[in-house]
């Protein structure tokens, strides 16, 4: 595929995906990969106005682990980071 044909389908597209590493308190990449999903157009409108169920702020919490790591207590730190699921339902959206 050539460059031009590439950024003519990432342009078409409102949903582009791709695999990061994933990376501990210490930012360094782990051995498991994270999905990355970034929206655009049409995906941004909708996750804006229909997709999102609650917003969070979380600052405290990362203040919090933030001033544990700056004192090495890298277990307690890792104790207070929320629990993640895995994600088994599949979404169709509206």
């Amino acid at each position: 595929m050539s460059k031009e044909e590439w950024s003519a389908r990432k342009e078409a597209s409102p949903v582009r995906i791709q695999w990061d590493p994933e990376r501990d308190l210490l930012l360094r990449p782990q051995a498991h990969r994270a999905i990355q999903i970034g929206l655009s157009k049409k995906a941004v409108e909708l996750y804006v106005h229909q997709w999102i169920t609650r917003v969070a702020d979380v600052t405290p919490l990362a203040h919090a682990i933030h001033a544990l790591l700056a004192q090495e207590k890298f277990e307690e730190a890792k104790h207070m980071l929320p629990q993640e699921k895995p994600y088994s339902s599949v979404f169709h959206p509206p």
